[in-house]
């Protein structure tokens, strides 16, 4: 039986923020639930890895809320498509804002889950948001470090920013906005470019076929956005700041997103590391939403979060 959904919208500043919120089978608007928010990859939306594992967390007792970041599916903001890591960690405070006011949450009992990109964001909101009392991690990526680990030649950096500034200049003086696919845009254009990478090609059919296609996703980032992207960690400080029970689940088939490294770097550096998980033989697009995978992620995650929600 499917929880029960509610649409709502909390703010960011001046903008309105759309999300959903999920219950608990037998929701009772009396009691207090432990809640969850879902924070999602860059380019992903409410519809997609939200629902999937909001509905999922939900079955297991608690309340959830994903929602679309600033810029993104149905929340406001301008430009259309930015993809801005302090915008993106000011989300998730504004959504522990939002739970807050709401009775049949526990005010001490909110915690993250993370997956992909938004496992980073997660990571570095949770350090200085002592409201989140317990982070979880689903393949997570430090998406700063991905940014500049895709670009190993010398200058290639340097040469980035300096077209990013000219890009901005153009904008600033009138010209059309900038915007850069984050991967193809079909399986046909993949085959065409010569793609075999097969990260590459799991993202695709996961983000650009019916297994989880959604029109508000659309698969452009404003090019602005790969400077404040490249100017990211979202690990720094994380042995000094991150003092939260942390829960690391990543996928044992190694690929071209790193997500495995980037999940043992996050453990290593934390003080209050609860569990490293691995499960075996999943790649990480698979992490998304392969039932096999999935379920045993859910599983650990609801352990980690009735333990450390509870008190």
């Amino acid at each position: 039986m499917a929880s029960e959904l509610k649409s709502v919208s909390f703010k960011n500043g001046n903008l309105n923020l759309a999300g959903e919120l999920r219950f608990p089978p037998g929701f009772d608007a009396n009691a207090q639930y432990a809640a969850l928010i879902i924070v999602m990859p860059g380019s992903n939306v409410k519809e997609q890895i939200g629902a999937f594992y909001g509905e999922r967390m939900a079955q297991r007792g608690f309340v959830t809320l994903a929602f679309d970041p600033s810029h993104q599916g149905q929340s406001d903001g301008e430009p259309r498509d930015l993809e801005s890591p302090a915008a993106r960690v000011e989300d998730i405070r504004c959504a522990v804002d939002f739970l807050t006011t709401l009775p049949y949450v526990g005010e001490h009992c909110i915690g993250v889950l993370g997956v992909c990109a938004g496992g980073g964001y997660a990571v570095n909101a949770a350090m200085t948001e002592h409201r989140i009392k317990a982070v979880g991690t689903v393949v997570a990526v430090n998406i700063g470090r991905a940014f500049r680990q895709a670009m190993p030649t010398p200058g290639a950096v340097a040469n980035l920013l300096d077209a990013v500034g000219q890009q901005r200049t153009l904008e600033a003086r009138g010209g059309e906005p900038r915007r850069e696919k984050w991967i193809p845009d079909s399986l046909e254009e993949t085959k065409a470019l010569g793609i075999t990478d097969p990260d590459t090609l799991e993202a695709v059919a996961y983000y650009r076929t019916p297994r989880s296609y959604s029109p508000n996703s659309t698969n452009r980032r404003l090019y602005r956005s790969d400077a404040q992207l490249l100017g990211f960690d979202a690990f720094h400080l994380v042995g000094e700041l991150l003092t939260q029970p942390l829960q690391v689940i990543v996928g044992g088939r190694l690929g071209t997103t790193f997500s495995f490294d980037d999940g043992k770097r996050l453990w290593e550096q934390a003080r209050n590391k609860k569990d490293f998980f691995v499960i075996e033989g999943a790649g990480h697009y698979e992490m998304y939403d392969v039932p096999q995978y999935v379920d045993q992620a859910v599983e650990r995650l609801e352990s980690f979060y009735q333990e450390y929600l509870s008190r």
